[in-house]
C-alpha cells in the first residue's frame, strides 16, 4: 500500500489534464472588438472543434496592456502555473496581443514561455497559424508582438494630438481640479449639460469639460492667499493659518506649504489653461515637461484673480528660488553681509536673490564653514554654545548605548533610535534623553538623577543618587519595568560635566 497512488483534488494527472483548458481574456478600453464577450465566443468555437474542456477563466477587464502590474487575471495564471496549481493541460487566447502591448517585446514571449515549461500548451484561437512551434509560427508571433508595441505608439501620438487639440479649444484633459474651479460638462456645441463632481466622468465621446468658478467664498480664499503672499507672508504660514479657520484644500485635505505654492504658480487662475506640464507616456514614470513643451490657451477660462498680481507673486517666487554657481553665490552672500552688518540664517532666507540656507549648507557644508569662506567671523558666542551642544548630544548617545547594552546583558530587549535619541525597552517603555542645564560636580563621577535597578547601574560604570528618597516627574523607575501601571515615556535626567 506504500507505493499506491494518491490523487490530489489540487493536483490531477497529466492524464486527466489532457483534455482539460482555462482561458485567459483581456479587455483594455480600446475597441470593442476585442470585449470580453468577443474573445469569450471565439475561444468557446475553438474549444468545441479541438474538444477542449473551458474549467477556468482568468480574466483583466478595462487594464493596460503596456504593465503587468493590477492585472490580477494574468498574475494569477502565472503563479498557478509556477506553482503546479494548474489543473490543465492548454491555454487559450484570443489573440497574441492579448498577453499585452510591452514595448519590449520580450516580455510576452516571456509569460508564453513559463506556461510551456510547465507543460502548458498555449493557443491563439483568432490568429491564422498554428502555434506548434514551427519556424513559421516564431516569425508570426514576433511580427504581431511588434506589431502590438507598434500600435500603443501610434495610439499614444494619436491620443496626445487630440488632447492638444482639444486644449487649444479651452477644454480641460484631466486630471485634479484646482481649488476654487469646478467641471462644466459640454456637448459638442459648448452648450452645458451640467455640473461634475468629484469622482464623475464624461461618458460619451462627444462631451467635453470645461473649467469654471467655483464658490465664490472659495474665490475669495484663492485672492486672499495672494494678497497674504505679496505681504511676503510665507507659504508655510499661510498654510497655517487657512488650516486654523478650518479652511480645507480641493481634495478635503488640511493644507500644506506646497499646496499653497501650487495654487500661487497656476496660471488657471488667471484664465490660461495648460496641458503637458507632466507626462507618463507607453507606461513610464511621470517626467516634468520643460516649460516649452506645455500646451497653453490663454483666455480659455474666467480669471479669478488679477493679472498684475499673480505676476508679482510670480516674480517673488522667481527671486527666492536661482540656480547660480558656487562663486556666484558667496559673492551674493558678502554683498548681503556689507548691506546688513551681520548674517543669519533668518537674513540669508528673507534676502531678494539670495539663494535659501539650506542651499547654502549643501553646497559647502556646515554654518561656520560659509562665514570661514567669506571672511566673516560670526557670533562666536553662539557658536560655542552650539558646539557645546554637540558634544553633551554625543554624551547623550554614549550613556544611551551604555544603558541599553546594561539592559541586554540582564536578558531585556532594548532598541536605540539614535535620530530621536530614545531607547525602547521591552518594546513598552521608551527612556528619552535631553539636554538640560545642570551643576558641575568637582570629582565626581556621573550620577543617574534616577532609581534604577543596582545591577544595571554598575553595568553602565555609573552610581545613582545615594540618599535620595524624593521623587520627581521626571524621574526614571527602571526597576520596575514589570510594574502594570508604568507610564509609556520617561525622561533620564543626567548629571555632570564635560
Amino acid at each position: 500500500m506504500g507505493n499506491t497512488l494518491v490523487v490530489h483534488a489540487k493536483r490531477l494527472p497529466q492524464s486527466q489534464k489532457a483534455r482539460r483548458a482555462a482561458q485567459y481574456v483581456r479587455m483594455s478600453t480600446d475597441y470593442q472588438q476585442y470585449s470580453i464577450e468577443n474573445q469569450a465566443v471565439v475561444i468557446a468555437t475553438y474549444a468545441e472543434l479541438h474538444k477542449l474542456t473551458i474549467v477556468h477563466t482568468y480574466r483583466d477587464e478595462g487594464e493596460s496592456g503596456l504593465r503587468i502590474e493590477n492585472r490580477g487575471g494574468l498574475t494569477e495564471l502565472v503563479e498557478d502555473v509556477q506553482s503546479g496549481r494548474a489543473d490543465f493541460a492548454h491555454l487559450l487566447v484570443f489573440d497574441v496581443s492579448r498577453w499585452g502591448r510591452f514595448q519590449d517585446v520580450d516580455e510576452s514571449a516571456h509569460y508564453e514561455f513559463i506556461c510551456r515549461r510547465a507543460g502548458v500548451e498555449v493557443a491563439y484561437c483568432a490568429e491564422q497559424f498554428d502555434n506548434d512551434g514551427s519556424l513559421l509560427a516564431s516569425i508570426m508571433k514576433n511580427i504581431k508582438r511588434v506589431m502590438a508595441a507598434e500600435f500603443s505608439r501610434e495610439l499614444s501620438a494619436k491620443v496626445f494630438a487630440g488632447s492638444v487639440r482639444l486644449t487649444h479649444r479651452g477644454f480641460k484633459m484631466g486630471g485634479p481640479t484646482a481649488y476654487a474651479f469646478q467641471r462644466r460638462l459640454v456637448d459638442d456645441q459648448c452648450r452645458p449639460k451640467g455640473i461634475l463632481t468629484i469622482g464623475q466622468r464624461k461618458s460619451l465621446l462627444t462631451d467635453h469639460v470645461k473649467l469654471i468658478p467655483g464658490a465664490p467664498d472659495q474665490v475669495e480664499i484663492v485672492n486672499w492667499i495672494l494678497h497674504e503672499y505679496l505681504r511676503h507672508k510665507s507659504q508655510a504660514t499661510i498654510a497655517r493659518e487657512l488650516n486654523q479657520r478650518g479652511i480645507l484644500n480641493s481634495q478635503g485635505r488640511p493644507w500644506l506649504g506646497k499646496a499653497v505654492g501650487d495654487l500661487l504658480r497656476n496660471e488657471a487662475y488667471i484664465g490660461v489653461l495648460t496641458y503637458n506640464r507632466k507626462s507618463r507616456k507607453l507606461g513610464a514614470k511621470v517626467t516634468r515637461n520643460p516649460r516649452e513643451l506645455w500646451i497653453r490657451k490663454e483666455n480659455a477660462i474666467e480669471p479669478i484673480v488679477h493679472r498684475d498680481a499673480f505676476r508679482r507673486a510670480q516674480k517673488i517666487m522667481g527671486e527666492g528660488r536661482v540656480s547660480i554657481p558656487e562663486e556666484e553665490m558667496l559673492l551674493r552672500l558678502r554683498k548681503v553681509l556689507m548691506k546688513k552688518g551681520k548674517l543669519s540664517k533668518t537674513i540669508i532666507n528673507s534676502s531678494p536673490g539670495l539663494p535659501s540656507m539650506s542651499s547654502y549648507v549643501l553646497h559647502f557644508g556646515a554654518l561656520r564653514n560659509i562665514y570661514r569662506l567669506i571672511g566673516y567671523n560670526g557670533n562666536q558666542e553662539w557658536f560655542d554654545k552650539y558646539a557645546s551642544h554637540q558634544r553633551w548630544a554625543a554624551l547623550q548617545l554614549s550613556n544611551a548605548a551604555r544603558l541599553r547594552d546594561a539592559f541586554e546583558r540582564l536578558g531585556r530587549s532594548a532598541t536605540l533610535n539614535a535620530s530621536t535619541e530614545c531607547l525602547r525597552i521591552d518594546n513598552v517603555v521608551n527612556v528619552v534623553f535631553r539636554v538640560a542645564r545642570c551643576r558641575n560636580y568637582e570629582n565626581a563621577a556621573l550620577a543617574l538623577d534616577a532609581a534604577i535597578p543596582r545591577e544595571v547601574a554598575e553595568g553602565m560604570g555609573c552610581r545613582g543618587s545615594a540618599g535620595r528618597e524624593e521623587r520627581s516627574d521626571l524621574r526614571l523607575c527602571l526597576d520596575a519595568l514589570g510594574v502594570a501601571h508604568l507610564q509609556s515615556s520617561h525622561v533620564l535626567v543626567l548629571k555632570g560635566s564635560l
